[in-house]
C-alpha cells in the first residue's frame, strides 16, 4: 500500500515538472518580446528627437533664379550676369570680414571667407538667387539675395564654418534669420573662424583690435613699461550712454544694459538715448 502511494506520488511529481518548463519558457519568450519592443520604443524616440530641427522655411520651394558666374568679389558678395547685365549680388542676412575695403583694408578670415565663397560659386554647376519679400536692391544697387550652389544655400555654408556672421536683418528680408541664428551659435560654441577670437566679431562689426590683443597676450616677448593712461569718462555722471561708428560706417549707441557696452569703444558719450538718436546713432538691433 505505501509502495502504491509512493509510485503516485512519484508520477505526479514528475508530471508537474514537465508541465512547468512550457509555462516557464511562454513567460520568458514573452518577456523577451517586451523587452525587445521596449529597445525599439527607445530608439525610435531617439531618433524622432535627432530629427525635431526643423524651421517653417525648410519645405518652401520658393522660385529661384538661375544666374551665370563672372567672379567672386568678397566673402558675401559675387557678381552675375542677371537678365542680361552684370549686377553684383549682396548676400543677405550676413556679413564676412574685408579683404579690399579703402578704409578697413583686410581683416582677419576675410581672405578665408573669400576663398571658400569662391570655391563653393565657381565648383558649381547651377548657381541660383532666391530674392526676400522686400527691397531686392540695397543703397549701392547690389541685388540682395540667398545665393545657392548646386542647391545649397551659400550663406548656410559661411555660417558653418564660422567665417561669417548674421548682421543687417532687415525686415522684411529676414525670411531665414532664425535658422542662421541656430547655425551662428553652433560655430560660435565650437570656436570656428571668426569665433575663434575672443570679442572679434561683435553686434557693430569686426574687431581687428581683439586679435591685436590676443596676440600681444600670447607672445612670450616682455613689453616696455608704459605710462599709464586714463580711460576716457563721461563728462557727466549721467552721461554713460556710449556712441560707436562701427566698420561699415553705422552709428550705434549703447546703454549700460546692453550685453555689449562693456566692450564697446565709445567715440561719443551721450547723457539720453534720444540725444544719441537726435546725433544720428541708432539703438543695436535685436
Amino acid at each position: 500500500m505505501n509502495k502504491r502511494i509512493l509510485a503516485a506520488f512519484l508520477t505526479a511529481l514528475l508530471l508537474l515538472s514537465g508541465c512547468s518548463q512550457p509555462l516557464m519558457s511562454t513567460a520568458t519568450s514573452n518577456e523577451e518580446t517586451a523587452m525587445t519592443r521596449t529597445s525599439e520604443a527607445v530608439t525610435d524616440a531617439g531618433t524622432t528627437n535627432a530629427k525635431q530641427t526643423t524651421y517653417p522655411t525648410d519645405d518652401l520651394n520658393l522660385p529661384r533664379v538661375a544666374v551665370e558666374l563672372v567672379k567672386a568679389v568678397d566673402g558675401d558678395t559675387i557678381s552675375v550676369m542677371f537678365e542680361g547685365k552684370k549686377e553684383n549680388v549682396r548676400m543677405l542676412l550676413v556679413d564676412t570680414p574685408e579683404t579690399s575695403h579703402p578704409k578697413l583694408g583686410v581683416q582677419p578670415f576675410g581672405p578665408e571667407a573669400k576663398a571658400f565663397t569662391k570655391e563653393l560659386v565657381e565648383q558649381a554647376d547651377r548657381l541660383e538667387l532666391e530674392f526676400d519679400i522686400g527691397p531686392n536692391r540695397d543703397k549701392y544697387s547690389r541685388l540682395l539675395a540667398y545665393v545657392y550652389a548646386d542647391g545649397k544655400m551659400v550663406q548656410e555654408s559661411l555660417l558653418e564654418e564660422g567665417l561669417a556672421r548674421v548682421a543687417y536683418i532687415y525686415p522684411p528680408n529676414t525670411r531665414y534669420v532664425d535658422k542662421f541664428d541656430d547655425l551662428q551659435r553652433i560655430s560660435r560654441d565650437k570656436g570656428l573662424g571668426i569665433w575663434s577670437v575672443e570679442n572679434y566679431a561683435q553686434e557693430d562689426g569686426f574687431h581687428p583690435e581683439e586679435q591685436d590683443d590676443t596676440n600681444k597676450n600670447n607672445s612670450n616677448d616682455i613689453a616696455p613699461p608704459q605710462a599709464p593712461t586714463e580711460k576716457p569718462q563721461p563728462s557727466k555722471q549721467a552721461c554713460d550712454i556710449k556712441g560707436n561708428i562701427n566698420s561699415k560706417g553705422e552709428k550705434i549707441y549703447h546703454t549700460p544694459e546692453s550685453p555689449y557696452y562693456e566692450r564697446t569703444k565709445q567715440e561719443q558719450w551721450f547723457c539720453s538715448e534720444e540725444e544719441a538718436e537726435q546725433a544720428g546713432f541708432r539703438a543695436p538691433l535685436k
